[in-house]
């Protein structure tokens, strides 16, 4: 009797010691996953001001560029449309392809502004295309920091044992990639005044 009373007590402790040691990797292991995904939400709001910064900035271009080439307004039409696609778009994956339609028409708007040597040379527009440059690298920079967090995360919650422990707690992968557009890996065509293609 004494010694199946010493086995069951040994049994307990161990049972005692192994669910510890695993309730603790659980928390550990948790406590991770939410510092990762709270990382994500912060990085993705960052995104948000550089582009809404951008989205302000855009109405200026526009008009800017309206005083020197009014008969553009197909050009104009698209980027108020993209423009205000970014602004209405609610998720990370709106977002995503609503800057990537922004991205498109600002290229052709910033084309259409070549073509016009007096608008080049606009102080205002000057300063408004540089502002817009130095706003593209900043999202850049931030898309880069929010890729960034997505991937430790999934890497993270894809390793084991924190797979399980993500499953057990409802983790799930996240796939809000910023990816580059269809119209960035296009190569762009140069064509100079007076040659032929």
């Amino acid at each position: 009797m004494k010694v199946v009373l010493g086995v069951i007590a040994v049994i307990l402790i161990l049972v005692l010691v192994v669910g510890g040691m695993v309730g603790s990797m659980y928390v550990s292991s948790r406590n991770q996953m939410v510092t990762l995904n709270e990382a994500i939400k912060s990085n993705w709001a960052q995104v948000n001001v550089v582009l809404q910064r951008r989205a302000d900035l855009i109405p200026n271009l526009v008009a800017t560029v309206k005083g020197f080439a009014a008969h553009e307004e197909t050009v104009f039409g698209d980027v108020d449309k993209a423009r205000a696609a970014l602004i209405g778009a609610q998720t990370p994956q709106q977002k995503i392809a609503a800057n990537g339609q922004l991205d498109g028409a600002l290229g052709r708007l910033l084309a259409v502004a070549e073509n016009y040597p007096q608008l080049k040379s606009n102080e205002n527009f000057l300063q408004l295309q540089d502002e817009l440059a130095g706003t593209e690298n900043r999202i850049a920079v931030e898309r880069k920091r929010y890729n960034d967090s997505i991937q430790a995360y999934n890497t993270y919650i894809g390793q084991f044992p924190s797979s399980i422990f993500a499953a057990w707690g409802g983790f799930q992968r996240n796939n809000d990639y910023f990816a580059a557009s269809a119209a960035s890996q296009e190569v762009p065509k140069v064509q100079f005044p007076g040659a032929t293609p």
